[in-house]
């Protein structure tokens, strides 16, 4: 019983950010839910995973709110999904955004914690596996950030999207202190 309702809090607590997520994002105009995913991606995708299977009823649980209204988009023969920020969205919103900030979980932290049950060509696997990972997400922030300062060079007020771009600058530093931890940890590992 515990166990469930510790996961069910879990799961309450992804969903709740994923809304969360869905209207900062309509703070910023009208989307569909395609476009909130492809959106997500490139944006807190670097920090939050979102899928279709996700998405969609996230969107259903705040219409149903009516935190967020859809419409379907006018001549289009698959009948677009329009959603939109309502009123009472965007109050919820700017209260979770203004309450305080919370320390996330890190499951990579949790697992190397009970590493030593494990025998060392699995350990040694599991490492070059995610540094393999950290490696390709660095590269990808690495492209990201050479689109931005392109992007930013080219807007009138780039300063007005300061707390974005350093989103992105916790990213690089991030991956990169996780990067240099496993090196340490498989250094460390090679010690009599």
């Amino acid at each position: 019983m515990y166990q469930i309702d510790i996961s069910n809090r879990y799961i309450n607590e992804v969903s709740a950010l994923l809304e969360y997520i869905i209207l900062g994002l309509l703070m910023e105009g009208d989307m569909s839910g395609y476009d909130m995913k492809k959106t997500i991606d490139h944006s807190v995708g670097i920090f939050y995973k979102a899928s279709y299977g996700s998405l969609y009823p996230a969107l259903k649980r705040l219409t149903e709110k009516q935190w967020v209204s859809m419409t379907e988009e006018p001549g289009n023969s698959k009948k677009k999904k329009i959603y939109s920020l309502m009123p009472e969205g965007k109050e919820n919103f700017m209260v979770w955004l203004a309450g305080p900030l919370e320390m996330s979980r890190n499951e990579f932290l949790l697992k190397i914690f009970f590493f030593d049950y494990l025998d060392e060509d699995t350990r040694t696997a599991l490492l070059e596996e995610y540094e393999f990972k950290l490696n390709r997400e660095i590269g990808r922030l690495q492209a990201v950030e050479q689109i931005v300062a392109g992007e930013l060079a080219e807007i009138p007020n780039p300063q007005n999207y300061y707390y974005r771009v350093s989103a992105l600058s916790y990213g690089m530093l991030f991956f990169n202190m996780e990067k240099q931890f496993v090196d340490n940890i498989k250094k460390g590992a090679e010690l009599p």
